[in-house]
């Protein structure tokens, strides 16, 4: 049992919660919302809130009040003093943009916070668009002509303090809901929201429950935000149904959301942009080949330093300083909106040009790297990789996509196949110089092999396998273009590209009894732990798996 009482520290009241030492009560307190450990009173205490205090009794119904009026399992809320941290705040129990909704109001800032969400009504403004524009997953609303931003971590300070006095109104209502399309939904302490993210993951919110909690622990690159005080998971169907079925089982209500996609932001600077565009200096591309960088790498790094350079096209490059690199860099996430894996790109393009080629000293610029979220890789089931196939009358393009899965190939590892490549005897494909410059051997399939001789036959190339115009490499772009048109074809609705196929042909091999460490090899991966996600996509067996409890003679 606790004991719960009341507690000044440091000129705040807070609860505090005695307990006799238990590892497991402890781990439940820790995941409770504000809760901080006392040195002085050598206690955990929770703040002095309604809302607190009711997650303490979600999680623990059993609980003591000492020095309180009432001593049984509740709490005068007049007892509670609800914190003003931000200035007019109104208390009359409104439904969520009544306020916003007034005539009179309407060339007025009125920020109204209901549950999870800020509504915020405002008259047209460049500046403050784009500063609301900087916050993650805000929205316009057009039904509604209010901006919609998520309540989490510090938006609504950095929000009040940004308009502070300008705002006419600011409106907090005591009621947490999440409102979707008009529909109002209470989140409440048996409530499960999920919201599929923009970035393919899954955000789970919940208060605390241990057999949702211990659930998501078992999910392969969960993460909890500390700061916003969410999980987050991979999303996949298979993922979404199994939370569903365990907030079932927990009695939890289920809200399932999908963020709605944000403004791509403005477009890369073109030749047509600026006057005198500049390319990339040849001495940064010399370089990149003395160092043996790919070609890919270095189309990628010529593409994004010379969006870098024109950015400042009134500038000599060399001149350029480290502040106004890192103003580019924030450029590049607020205004063009480029995804992770792109501004980390630009980052390693500028260092490299300042670092390796103007042999300058290795400098940290002052911009957060972003993390890339992990997701789980689409894969196709094998009836839409039959139907794939099916819908391709050209058999040069049958060919090609019948290969990508049946040996698992990456875009740039088939067309610079060449036909020595192929040993029909000991049925294998010889990949030369993959990813990361290595070799290795993939699998022929005698199913693939049937149509490729029909290919030759008809086509009858003379070194690559795919050949393009007078004989050269065939067109990754024209490749992209043939599945594209194939998946709309086919009807299949999952977003599918080439790589979608490497990934199909892993999870299939992988169904089908082939171990793991073969897979890895035919697949090119260093690092076994990269092979391991197809475990995580792959349900098909565990319904076959005994627990050995059911052996036991009991």
């Amino acid at each position: 049992m606790i004991k719960v009482e009341k507690l000044n520290h440091r000129g705040e009241d807070r609860f505090k919660l005695s307990f006799p030492f238990d590892p497991e009560m402890i781990e439940k307190v820790k995941h409770l919302n504000g809760a901080r450990w006392s040195q002085t009173h050598h206690a955990w205490h929770l703040p002095f809130t309604k809302g607190a205090f009711e997650e303490l009794k979600a999680v623990f119904p059993d609980i003591e009040l000492s020095g309180f009026k009432h001593k049984k399992a509740e709490i005068n809320t007049s007892e509670i003093v609800r914190k003003q941290e931000y200035p007019e705040v109104a208390k009359k129990e409104q439904s969520p943009q009544q306020v916003i909704s007034a005539k009179s109001d309407w060339n007025k800032i009125i920020i109204e916070v209901s549950g999870r969400r800020i509504f915020i009504k405002m008259p047209k403004n460049d500046a403050d668009i784009q500063f609301i524009r900087a916050i993650n997953y805000a929205r316009w609303d057009k039904s509604g002509f209010i901006w919609i931003i998520p309540n989490y971590g510090k938006n609504l300070d950095s929000i009040t303090n940004y308009f502070g006095n300008r705002a006419h109104k600011i409106v907090i209502h005591e009621t947490p809901d999440i409102t979707r399309q008009g529909d109002k939904q209470e989140i409440g302490k048996n409530c499960l929201s999920m919201i599929k993210t923009k970035t393919g993951r899954l955000r789970l919110m919940f208060l605390y429950n241990e057999l949702i909690t211990e659930k998501i622990k078992k999910m392969p690159y969960y993460s909890w935000d500390k700061i916003n005080k969410w999980w987050t998971i991979p999303f996949s169907e298979n993922y979404v149904q199994q939370m569903k079925e365990v907030a079932q089982f927990a009695q939890y209500m289920v809200i399932y959301e999908e963020e709605t996609p944000a403004d791509k932001g403005v477009k890369r600077i073109n030749e047509g942009d600026v006057p005198h565009y500049r390319k990339c200096p040849q001495e940064m591309i010399l370089k990149l080949i003395e160092i043996r960088y790919s070609a890919n790498t270095i189309k990628t790094y010529k593409v994004m330093f010379e969006e870098f350079i024109n950015y400042y096209h009134k500038l000599e490059i060399d001149k350029i300083d480290e502040q106004q690199i890192i103003d580019f860099l924030r450029y590049l996430v607020m205004e063009r909106k480029v995804s992770t894996s792109y501004q980390n790109q630009s980052i390693n393009a500028i260092k490299f040009y300042y670092e390796k080629v103007l042999g300058g000293e290795r400098k940290f610029y002052f911009v957060e790297r972003p993390r890339k979220e992990k997701t789980l890789p689409t894969v196709l089931n094998e009836a839409e990789v039959v139907a794939l196939f099916n819908s391709i009358d050209n058999i040069k393009h049958k060919c090609i996509l019948m290969l990508a899965y049946s040996a698992g190939l990456r875009l740039g590892e088939i067309v610079r196949l060449r036909l020595s490549d192929i040993d029909r005897e000991r049925m294998q494909i010889r990949v030369v110089q993959g990813k990361g410059k290595k070799d290795r051997y993939g699998k022929l399939s005698g199913k693939f092999l049937k149509i490729f001789d029909l290919y030759c036959n008809e086509k009858r190339p003379r070194e690559y396998v795919f050949e393009g115009a007078a004989g050269k490499e065939y067109s990754p772009t024209s490749i992209q273009n043939i599945i594209k048109a194939a998946v709309q074809k086919a009807g299949i609705k999952k977003h599918t590209t080439m790589h979608t196929l490497r990934h199909s042909f892993a999870t299939h091999s992988l169904e089908n009894g082939t171990d793991l460490r073969y897979i890895q090899s035919m697949l090119g991966h260093e690092n076994s732990k990269t092979t391991e996600i197809y475990t995580h996509i792959t349900t098909k067996g565990f319904d076959q798996i005994i627990s050995p409890l059911d052996n036991l003679d009991i």
